[in-house]
């Protein structure tokens, strides 16, 4: 859901293998709409299949965006490059990536000054949810087929160009805003990969722009993150700066970070394709009331013990307590001195 990859984390698994009896094998023209139909029952919204074949114009933009230091402090891109570039070096024989669309809780339309959480820190890690989902449908697979067959699952943060091969699994496009628009799901989904070293019949990409003439991401965007259509700034994103970057606030971060406490659902809010998506969020993503009230003041209240008890098993825990004060502390120090940028009005 995120312009860029949240937390550098290996959200990669590889499962090990069991022992699978089945009288009869699928069939492998059977095999592919088998698996597209357990990943929807799973709770996918979209499955697709791609032949492992080079990403050229995806790493050419993740390398212009390194040279242009648009990446920010994100060192971990630099060092993932050869994996992300050659998908062998996570698994050796790997011939198909299964793409997944996971759909994510509704963004946050609270705007206010006093704070603001992005709606994915208000509901389970979305890493755990879809890589457990993922290795269930792996299951399914290696059943299905009779064969052990090797895979590893994949979920964000792992060294992997998942919207280069959303793309080539045609299971959505790049819009404006860098996400994927997923059709009926709109970009509020998490995408997940399965990488198996087992030949499956790709699809083909699709032949849609699901953006046309419109510019609702760029004119939402309160910081000009997004410079060009398709072109982010992370130096510049309200993600970036509350969750990515691990050191204090320069004061313009401040006041371009003010008032999220942690990411930022602007570009996504302003789309027309969520505004109109049929795909319900996962069951998994029920969001917590608790956390969606916080406001700067309350999270500067909370202990230790407090803020594990408050934010376990979501995404924020990655944060730490210490950095979520951090962007606590520029919220209402932005609001006391009248500096922060507006965030906004709901659609």
């Amino acid at each position: 859901m995120s312009p860029i990859p949240i937390f550098n984390n290996n959200y990669s698994y590889r499962k090990p293998f069991r022992t699978f009896r089945r009288a009869s094998p699928l069939p492998m023209d059977r095999l592919k709409a088998s698996i597209r139909q357990k990943a929807l029952s799973l709770g996918f919204c979209a499955a697709g299949f791609a032949a492992v074949r080079p990403q050229d114009v995806a790493m050419e933009r993740m390398r212009s965006m390194i040279a242009e230091a648009r990446h920010g402090e994100m060192h971990y891109l630099e060092a993932g490059i050869a994996e992300r570039e050659d998908p062998t070096r996570l698994l050796p024989g790997v011939r198909t990536v299964l793409s997944v669309a996971l759909p994510g809780p509704a963004p946050s339309f609270r705007y206010g000054e006093s704070g603001i959480f992005s709606a994915h820190a208000t509901v389970q890690d979305y890493h755990r949810v879809a890589r457990g989902l993922l290795l269930e449908l792996l299951d399914f697979i290696r059943a299905a087929t009779g064969i052990p067959v090797e895979g590893i699952a994949c979920v964000d943060g792992a060294p992997v160009l998942e919207k280069a091969w959303a793309e080539s699994a045609g299971i959505g496009m790049s819009g404006k805003n860098t996400l994927i628009i997923v059709p009926d799901a709109g970009s509020v989904v998490f995408l997940g990969e399965l990488l198996l070293a087992i030949d499956i019949e790709p699809d083909q990409p699709m032949e849609w722009d699901p953006c046309g003439t419109c510019s609702a991401c760029l004119d939402a965007c309160p910081t000009g993150a997004l410079t060009a259509p398709g072109k982010l700034d992370a130096r510049r994103c309200i993600s970036y700066l509350t969750i990515e970057l691990k050191r204090e606030f320069t004061t313009e971060e401040a006041a371009m970070a003010t008032p999220w406490i942690f990411g930022c659902d602007r570009c996504m809010a302003a789309c027309p394709h969520n505004a109109a998506r049929s795909a319900a969020a996962h069951p998994a993503f029920t969001p917590s009331p608790e956390i969606m009230a916080l406001t700067a003041e309350k999270v500067l209240t909370l202990t230790g013990s407090g803020f594990r008890k408050l934010f376990a098993g979501t995404t924020v825990m990655r944060l730490g307590l210490k950095r979520l004060k951090r962007n606590a502390r520029a919220v209402k120090r932005e609001r006391t001195t009248g500096t922060s940028r507006t965030s906004g009005t709901t659609m």
